[in-house]
């Protein structure tokens, strides 16, 4: 679910997710509860998850050198219980509603990535009117370019209408495009002053609401490894990799329906993360 260098495993973007992601054992994910969920649907959810890890991998590229290595061997802090701290670890937002402001030290590189893994595997990336504000938000200056061009290429109109979106990344009438991302915890790896190596541990959901959608919404667990770089008075982001996991055993939760699903979308909404 990342627009990473190194996919270590096998990931999505934009709302995808891990082929290990299973639909319910019985269970019609958007219809009768009772009803055991067909096999096409799953082979569909698998087709569309393939088809995003190589395009986000094709977008990702660059000429450079794009090992990602996160071993943090200089300086590499110890692991440390999240706690409060009693100062806030975001000062404003940006005109594209992405926390910015954030403080020049270890928490605040942490509170960067885990908001900016939030951002990163949103519906929004895929609108081709919201995508500039966010990669210009969000990754150092001297990515942005590139990354608008491959992204422009990769989300073309053909690769949208797959994932059942429009041209301009907008789903069917009557249906809802679901990609949310929920930071659980983050680990700095590396970090000096001016850089930092942060993981961000996740779990989200993502899919397409609807009685008629071959991609419902799903879950998945996954750990996002994110280069950030102190420049312009904040934290950007540099690069950043994908890994699967660590994802738990799956819960005996009955499957909720698409109206119940779109309704919680719409009237459910996130948060601002600190470390």
């Amino acid at each position: 679910m990342s627009l990473g260098d190194d996919h270590e495993s096998s990931g999505g973007y934009g709302g995808t997710g891990q082929t290990r992601t299973r639909l319910p054992d019985s269970g019609d994910a958007f219809g009768d509860p009772r009803r055991r969920s067909s096999s096409r649907s799953l082979v569909t959810v698998v087709g569309v998850v393939v088809l995003l890890i190589a395009a986000i991998a094709f977008a990702n590229r660059g000429d450079g050198d794009k090992s990602s290595s996160t071993d943090g061997s200089s300086g590499k802090p110890d692991a440390a219980a999240t706690a409060p701290s009693g100062q806030r670890p975001v000062k404003s937002k940006s005109a594209a509603s992405i926390p910015s402001g954030f403080a020049q030290d270890q928490e605040g590189a942490e509170s960067a990535a885990a908001n900016y893994a939030v951002v990163l595997v949103s519906a929004d990336i895929l609108k081709p009117a919201r995508r500039p504000e966010i990669v210009r938000q969000v990754f150092d200056a001297g990515k942005v370019a590139e990354l608008e061009r491959n992204l422009d290429q990769v989300y073309s109109k053909a690769f949208l209408e797959k994932v059942g979106l429009d041209e301009n990344g907008e789903a069917p009438k009557g249906s809802t495009y679901v990609s949310r991302t929920m930071p659980v915890g983050t680990k700095a790896t590396d970090f000096s002053g001016s850089t930092a190596t942060v993981e961000v541990w996740c779990t989200g959901v993502f899919g397409m609401t609807g009685e008629s959608s071959q991609n419902p919404v799903t879950n998945d667990w996954f750990t996002m490894t994110l280069q950030l770089r102190w420049t312009d008075g904040d934290w950007k982001v540099d690069r950043f990799s994908q890994k699967e996991g660590p994802a738990p055993v799956n819960g005996d939760n009955r499957v909720s329906t698409s109206e119940d699903i779109s309704k919680a979308v719409e009237e459910f909404g996130g948060f601002t993360y600190a470390r």
